[in-house]
Formats: C-alpha cells, sequence, structure tokens
C-alpha cells in the first residue's frame, strides 16, 4: 500500500499534468471558435494548479525563496544534463517530430538555471533581482531580462514575437 507521500508525490504530478493539458486544450477550443469551451478548460486548469499547489505544500515542497530557488536549479539542471539529452538523441534516432521540441527544452532548461542562479546569488545577499521586464519565447521558452533586441538564440523566433510576462 502506498504511503501518503507517494500518493502526494502521484497527485502533484497528476494534477499538474492536468492543469497543463487543460490549457492546451483552452487554447485549441479559443482557436477552434469555441470561447466558452475554452473557458471552462481554463477553469478547469486553475483548479487543477489549486490542487496541485495543495499537494506540493503538503509536501513541504515550497520553502524559502533561496530553498526553491536552489530546487529549481536542480530541477533545471537534472533537465538539461541528464533528463533531455537521451530523449533528444532517441527522437533524433527515429527521426520523431519531438526532436525538435526536445532540443528546445533542453535548451532552455540550461538558461533558466543560469537566471536561476543569478536570482540565487541576489537573494542570498537578501535582494530581489535587478530587472525591469522578463520576456518569454512563446515557440521554445527561451527567457530574457529585458527586451530582446535580437532573434531567440534557440529557435530564431523574432524579438517581437516575445512575451512579456513581468
Amino acid at each position: 500500500m502506498a504511503t501518503t507521500k507517494e500518493n502526494l508525490k502521484e497527485a502533484f504530478a497528476g494534477e499538474s499534468q492536468a492543469n497543463q493539458k487543460y490549457r492546451a486544450f483552452a487554447k485549441k477550443a479559443e482557436k477552434e471558435g469555441f470561447p466558452n469551451i475554452a473557458k471552462l478548460f481554463a477553469t478547469a486548469a486553475e483548479a487543477e494548479r489549486i490542487h496541485a499547489e495543495g499537494h506540493l505544500g503538503s509536501l513541504d515542497g515550497i520553502n524559502s525563496t533561496v530553498e526553491n530557488l536552489k530546487a529549481a536549479i536542480e530541477g533545471e539542471t537534472y533537465e538539461y544534463t541528464e533528463m533531455y539529452p537521451p530523449m533528444h538523441e532517441q527522437a533524433v534516432a527515429e527521426n520523431h517530430k519531438a526532436q525538435r521540441m526536445f532540443k528546445y527544452a533542453l535548451d532552455a532548461e540550461k538558461v533558466h538555471a543560469d537566471l536561476y542562479k543569478i536570482a540565487l546569488a541576489a537573494a542570498e545577499q537578501g535582494k530581489d533581482l535587478d530587472v525591469g521586464e522578463i520576456y518569454l519565447c512563446p515557440v521554445c521558452g527561451h527567457i530574457e531580462f529585458g527586451e530582446p533586441k535580437e532573434k531567440c538564440p534557440i529557435c530564431g523566433t523574432l524579438p517581437t514575437k516575445y512575451v512579456k510576462v513581468a
């Protein structure tokens, strides 16, 4: 029989996946001209996020900002050094369309880890990041501090296509 901690990990993963899946479904419904179905998917996605966050809290997975940054660096580093390389290699070997997104993720996760390291250095000094705005490449997930001036270094998306997040 599974322990409560094991159940929480499984529930967190399931709710997190449902959140992302329903967000994608909402975008698709919107594109297909179903705005109210899109709203339903988006609302359900938010409900799943609430569940996931509650499970993560029960796992004591939300700590101080410094500890959260260390966990984020560890996770992103694992993804770009261990998780994505063999996935990308396998997709290339199979000539599977996933190879493109695996490569984008692999490259973007390294950038994320590096940005988290900058944030960690600031937080350990009791300071916030000294950035005005943060931009996201909507194609590959590359992040830029400040308005991008050049094409995305990962996927080549034009700087005007980046989305201002913060």
